[in-house]
């Protein structure tokens, strides 16, 4: 098993994927963050309150949350590239046991995960401390609590690279994958926020957990305010992180136990 994640790692590092991704991490954390610091919240259109408050910071960082589809997606086309390129019959060759294969690549690109999740939180901090400084912001929020609520949105970049992981060993075509894992969590739980009744769920789904997780209600109470629906009601950022621990776990269940015995060709 060791052998099999020194294996993944060689793999990982080999390609243009590792720099991309921390490129990425890079450009959203320190980059968007900047950008919307820079400008500052109540200057948005519509505007929303701004970094004096603590409803203000938790709805700037909170975005971050809703760039959870790019790990993921980081992941999907990490597992469907071998079935893509025909690289993954000689790896089950070299390893017939399918499933330490999987759980391999889940434990690499976990690590990797976190190294994004790491490197999307220490360069939003120094983006938005940076550019509040600049500007002479008084922060409605110690800086401590901020650097906790990033360290909550690393997490949760970690749990959605392992679903992305997942949906990649089931799924295994490349382009419906992509769809699948893009098209639903960047469009398709913002959606369903928009229908009545439906909206409930909204909670208990991988987006929601994520806005437990974070604190994050700004977009969820914008949109039942806009479209005069029932407010929606988060879970309290423990459930949510738990809750979606656990989306990951069960993913990650599913990708060992199912393509295990299925053909490859």
């Amino acid at each position: 098993m060791t052998s099999l994640i020194k294996a993944e790692f060689r793999r990982l590092l080999a390609t243009r994927m590792w720099p991309g991704l921390l490129l990425i991490a890079a450009l959203l954390g320190g980059g968007l963050i900047g950008a919307m610091t820079l400008v500052g919240p109540e200057n948005f259109d519509p505007p929303m309150p701004g970094l004096d408050t603590e409803a203000g910071i938790r709805s700037v960082l909170g975005i971050l949350g809703f760039t959870a589809f790019v790990p993921a997606a980081i992941g999907t086309v990490a597992v469907t590239a071998e079935y893509r390129h025909r690289t993954v019959g000689v790896t089950f060759l070299f390893a017939p046991r399918r499933w330490q294969v999987l759980a391999a690549k889940l434990v690499t690109y976990g690590i990797a995960g976190l190294a994004y999740g790491i490197v999307l939180a220490g360069t939003a901090a120094a983006a938005f401390l940076g550019v509040a400084a600049a500007r002479g912001v008084s922060l409605g929020l110690p800086t401590g609590t901020v650097l906790a609520l990033l360290a909550r949105i690393a997490v949760a970049m970690v749990a959605y690279l392992l679903i992305g992981v997942a949906m990649g060993a089931l799924i295994r075509n490349q382009v419906v994958a992509l769809c699948v894992v893009i098209g639903y969590l960047h469009l398709g739980e913002t959606v369903l926020m928009m229908i009545p009744g439906a909206n409930l769920v909204y909670p208990i789904l991988p987006g929601g957990a994520t806005a437990s997780l974070t604190d994050f209600t700004y977009l969820a109470d914008a949109m039942a305010q806009q479209l005069d629906t029932t407010t929606i009601h988060l879970l309290p950022p423990a459930a949510g992180a738990l809750l979606l621990v656990t989306y990951a776990l069960i993913a990650s269940a599913i990708a060992v136990v199912v393509p295990m015995r299925r053909d490859i060709t």
